[in-house]
């Protein structure tokens, strides 16, 4: 990971266009080609970003031109750099889920028909280069699926399957594959930022995948 702090104005040129006046602010490249602009708030949340597959070109004129597949462009320029480090860290374990995900995770796979009929297991931790995904499998046309399980599904939980859908569908054994994204409650902004990108949302009943009904009247 590279870490520069650098006084920069930022531009954005894509599906719409957004301007960064100038400003100290964190600039994160890391190993997996993503560019990130933060500044010193909004917890884990950048100003502005590019997701992998991406290229930066830094031009002898203090420019960073950052551009992704769809030809969307991220354009850096540096007033003043104050700090520049890069730093190897290695493969992540990965998040270790709290129990109730991680049940969820096991229950879901248990009973893997509740994402619809016809769908199959592949495996559970199904191993990649970021980390692994909670559940691949297939759905009843033998399309591969790569679920994300949250206990609380938040826009974060979103973008890590976003993550995940890049990477997978460069593999040719596996492409194309689609995402969904299970928990036992969505946020509305997550469910927007989801179907907005082609993944489906399942809410997950715990008492059902556990087999325990609810002793509450119900009304169909």
């Amino acid at each position: 990971m590279r870490l520069v702090i650098a006084r920069c104005s930022v531009d954005y040129a894509g599906r719409l266009t957004a301007h960064l006046p100038s400003a100290p602010r964190l600039i994160l490249v890391k190993a997996d080609g993503s560019v990130s602009i933060h500044a010193d708030d909004r917890a884990y949340k950048p100003l502005n970003w590019m997701s992998p597959p991406c290229t930066l070109k830094e031009g002898d004129d203090s420019l960073w031109t950052v551009v992704n597949k769809a030809g969307e462009k991220l354009i850096i320029t540096m007033e003043e750099i104050l700090h520049d480090s890069s730093h190897e860290l290695g493969v992540d374990p990965g998040l270790i889920k709290d129990g109730v995900e991680a049940h969820l995770q096991e229950l879901l796979a248990d009973r893997i028909e509740t994402l619809g009929e016809g769908y199959s297991l592949i495996r559970r931790e199904y191993p990649t280069a970021i980390g692994p995904v909670d559940i691949l499998c297939r759905d009843a046309d033998g399309a591969t699926v790569a679920v994300e399980i949250k206990r609380r599904g938040e826009i974060d939980g979103v973008e890590q399957l976003t993550r995940y859908l890049e990477l997978l569908n460069r593999d040719p054994h596996l492409a194309p594959v689609k995402g969904v994204f299970a928990a036992q409650e969505i946020k509305p902004q997550a469910r927007v930022l989801a179907t907005d990108r082609g993944i489906g949302c399942v809410v997950l009943d715990y008492n059902a995948l556990r087999g325990i009904e609810d002793d509450k009247l119900r009304l169909f």
